[in-house]
Order: structure tokens, then sequence, then C-alpha cells
């Protein structure tokens, strides 16, 4: 299996157009667990030919958000709509009609099924009729082969177990399932968290691709530096709430990064960088638990003290 690894300018892509409504809109979307907030009051839309980043640190509520859209969970207050008409799903199924894929984090693939069998999981082609169908390995076989050399994947051999692909290969594949069964909408959760730099560029690329191709999509991270380069519009959640969305070239990474709630601990982390590097250069002894630890240890332990005189 061959990939090509180049990443398109983001602005290849023609920009979509404000007069049809958004293809999936989420309207003051609220989502309570008992006490727990897990969502309130957030919105979110995207339209054909655009990439919505939704940018938020761990615990931000993006998860919730993301089965909120896809139908695995019914919003509490709010409502989903799809082409501006409010919807209802009570199913993953409903959503997947509507035209609305996810491809979630864990990929929803299984390792130890062919590239063909995963391809068309649960919407398997079959020959024969009644009790005596059959699964078509041919036509399968045929189809994942095509599509997959359509976003750029080049498969020798469809049999493949999809457990020896890489992480990079899996997304790919997911990708190309959602764009063959008609997703409209194509959502996909944290797809370049355990992925390295050659193969987050992989799975970049392919995003743009579907967003040139007219399908809206929604792009979950909490990698500023991954969304900025393709990202038509970024949304922001904050602690289960909206911190606004934004337009291209409206905001930089340190912007982005202050929004999201990481603004400060970046700004002290490279302080405690800039003090260690000025130690390192006086020739000092360069401490190996965080700046604090060494501090607390300092004031509570006079011999620590006198060691760390130049602390």
């Amino acid at each position: 299996m061959t990939m090509s690894s180049s990443v398109p300018a983001a602005s290849a892509g023609a920009a979509p157009s404000t007069d049809r409504p958004p293809l999936l809109e989420a309207r003051n979307i609220s989502k309570y667990f008992g006490a727990v907030v897990a969502l309130e009051g957030v919105s979110l839309a995207v339209r054909a030919g655009e990439i919505n980043c939704l940018l938020g640190d761990n615990g931000a509520g993006k998860s919730t958000l993301i089965k909120t859209l896809s139908g695995v969970h019914p919003p509490d207050e709010g409502t989903l709509a799809v082409d501006g008409e409010p919807v209802t799903f009570t199913s993953p199924r409903d959503a997947l009609n509507a035209g609305i894929a996810t491809v979630y984090q864990d990929l929803s693939v299984m390792p130890l099924m062919s590239i063909s069998r995963n391809f068309f999981l649960g919407n398997e082609p079959t020959v024969g009729f009644g009790p005596f169908r059959l699964f078509d390995s041919d036509k399968a076989a045929k189809v994942a082969r095509e599509e997959m050399h359509n976003i750029g994947i080049d498969v020798r051999d469809t049999e493949q177990l999809v457990g020896t692909l890489s992480g990079g290969e899996r997304q790919t594949l997911a990708i190309a399932r959602a764009e063959y069964f008609g997703a409209k909408v194509l959502i996909l959760d944290e797809p370049t968290s355990a992925l390295g730099v050659k193969e987050s560029a992989i799975v970049l690329r392919h995003a743009i691709s579907a967003r040139n191709k007219g399908l809206g999509v929604i792009f979950i991270t909490h990698n500023v530096q991954h969304a900025l380069p393709i990202g038509d519009s970024f949304t922001i959640l904050t602690r289960g709430r909206s911190g606004g969305t934004y337009r291209r070239g409206e905001l930089n990474a340190a912007e982005l990064h202050r929004l999201m709630g990481g603004g400060e601990e970046l700004e002290e982390l490279q302080s405690d960088l800039e003090m260690l590097a000025r130690r390192e250069a006086r020739g000092e002894d360069v401490p190996t638990v965080p700046l604090e630890v060494e501090a607390a240890e300092a004031a509570a332990d006079p011999e620590v003290l006198g060691e760390n005189r130049h602390f």
C-alpha cells in the first residue's frame, strides 16, 4: 500500500456559499448528565465546501458535541438542523441517513477483518436471494480498491487485515468509506492525535480533498498547528461552552490558544524554559523536577536552600 504525503494549500477550495443554509447546524445545544453540565448553549455550523475546526482542550466537551451531532446523544436543549430544516436523530443510523458521517478517534474499524470487509461494514453487497445470499467478495474488493485509489491509496491486496495498516492508512480507509456511502458532512474526531508528522500530513490532505469535493468537514482537534493550515472557520469550545466562531485570518495561533484556555500555561512554560536556559548558560545545575517543586523544597529545607543559592 502506497500513500502520498504532500499537503495542498488549504486555499485551493472554493469559498463556501453563504446563500444556502448550512449542511449541518447546532443551535444553542445543551447536554446534561445528571448534575454535570457537558454542553451549554453551544452553536456550530458547517457549510458545503468548508472545514470548520472545532478546537478545545481535553475535557472541553468536544466528544459530547460530536456524539450529539451524530445521533448518539439527543440534546436536552436546542436543536439540530440539516440543510436549514430542524431534525431529531434518535440513533447514529438516522444521522448517517441524513448524510452525517463520523470518523471517531477509535476509527470504528475491525483490525482482524480485511480492507474490503471493513469498507462495507454494515452495508455488505451480496449475491443470491433470500436465505442463500452471500457476501459479494468480488464486488467489495473492486469497489474498495477503486475508492481507495481515488483518495490516494493504492491497495495491493484488499484481503489485507486492517490491523496491519498504519494509523494514517486506517484514517484514510474510514474517510473513503464515509465518502463512498454518500456523506454530505464528514466529522473527524481528533484524527491526528496518535499520528506522526508524515501521517498527520496525509490525513490533513484528505480533509482538504473532502472539502474541495463540496463536503462540509468538522475537524475536531486540540492541536492549533493542525487546524490553522486547513480551517476555513474555527469554533472554540471551553468547559462545555462556546468561545465563539472565527473566520480564517481573524486569529493567530497565540490567540486561538488563549481562547482555548491554554494561553497562560504556554506563557508559564516559556518563562520556565527561558529560566532554565539562563541557568544552563551560567553553568548551574538544571533541575529535573518542576521549578515550583524545587523552590518549595528549598524553602522547607535549609540545607537544600544552601545548595541552591542561585535559584
